[in-house]
């Protein structure tokens, strides 16, 4: 699984928090670039500007333990 840190939520303040982890999945047929799709506050996915956010590499085993979290 893909994390990404937030780093600017200007505009969706309620969606994202600013340092925060954020789970990342593939990108669906019709999603612009230069967009993302993470799962934000609400639980559900929505495409946020790519510039916003930092795609972090974690080791494996914290990114098992991560994602073992969302199930």
């Amino acid at each position: 699984m893909t994390f990404a840190l937030c780093l600017d939520n200007e505009g969706y303040e309620a969606a994202l928090e600013l340092r925060k982890l954020y789970p990342v999945l593939p990108p669906e047929a019709n999603d612009p670039t230069g967009y993302v799709r993470v799962v934000d506050e609400s639980g559900e996915d929505y495409l946020y500007s790519l510039a916003a956010f930092e795609i972090i590499a974690l080791p494996p085993q914290v990114e098992r333990k991560l994602a073992a979290t969302l199930k």
